[in-house]
């Protein structure tokens, strides 16, 4: 009973060390725990105090270190017994969930769309705001009655969503824009269609500085929001080669 107690204890304690430890050794902890596979989580574009005071640092590591990382790791777990999906894009594999075998499907659709939806995220992100140019903003203008109009949409339906899901911007090819809302991990990748941008609007993304105001970190947003990064992704799209 003795060694009963004291395995607890040290089992407390490393516990305790770790939730004490800096994020970025967190990070490389989990990193080393995490099954390998085909897929796998690039580090930030960016500084992780590179969208503060919007979004502050720590919400940025432990948001791209641990939460996308997890998704990442589940995703290989889940592949790993089944490899005709592991040697496929994942664009394909979310826009054929039903082709997914079903015994890692939910598994699948979670994580699969938990890193796409991330993987596009901070892509877009590192930027001061301001406004779009160019075809963009002329799309923007056409479809979605300009910046203006399309923020306060976007914020309006981001705010709506119940519990934990995303807000976007779809596009397709020939370049339309239309405005989204999904669920948990869901992705419009899983109607076959393409994300020009989108927001993150479970709890994790904003909470620490927010709090439950999501309302002011939709509106916080806008300000890191790298309009040349969704100007690529605009282009790619038109060119048939966009993908997550």
């Amino acid at each position: 009973m003795i060694q009963l107690h004291r395995r607890a204890l040290l089992a407390t304690l490393a516990g305790a060390a770790v939730l004490r430890a800096p994020v970025g050794s967190a990070q490389r902890a989990f990193a080393q725990q995490a099954p390998s596979g085909p897929f796998t989580l690039d580090p930030l574009p960016y500084p992780a105090a590179k969208n503060q005071p919007h979004i502050d640092a720590e919400t940025m590591e432990i948001h791209h270190g641990r939460h996308h990382a997890a998704y990442v790791a589940n995703l290989n777990a889940a592949v790993a017994k089944h490899g005709e999906l592991a040697r496929k894009p994942l664009t394909e594999i979310l826009a054929n969930l039903g082709a997914v075998p079903e015994d890692v499907r939910t598994a699948v659709r979670n994580n699969g769309g938990g890193h796409a939806n991330h993987t596009m995220f901070w892509q877009i992100m590192g930027g001061a705001g301001g406004e779009p140019t160019g075809e963009l903003k002329a799309a923007i203008d056409r479809d979605l009655g300009g910046l203006s109009k399309l923020q306060e949409d976007f914020n309006a339906a981001g705010g709506r969503v119940f519990g934990s899901g995303w807000v976007f911007v779809t596009v397709t090819k020939d370049g339309k824009l239309a405005l989204t809302t999904r669920p948990n991990q869901d992705t419009p990748l899983m109607d076959g269609q393409r994300v020009l941008m989108g927001n993150d609007v479970w709890e994790h993304a904003y909470y620490l500085t927010y709090r439950n105001r999501r309302p002011d970190y939709l509106k916080a947003w806008w300000h890191v929001v790298d309009w040349g990064k969704v100007a690529q992704r605009y282009a790619a799209a038109k060119a048939g080669t966009l993908g997550v």
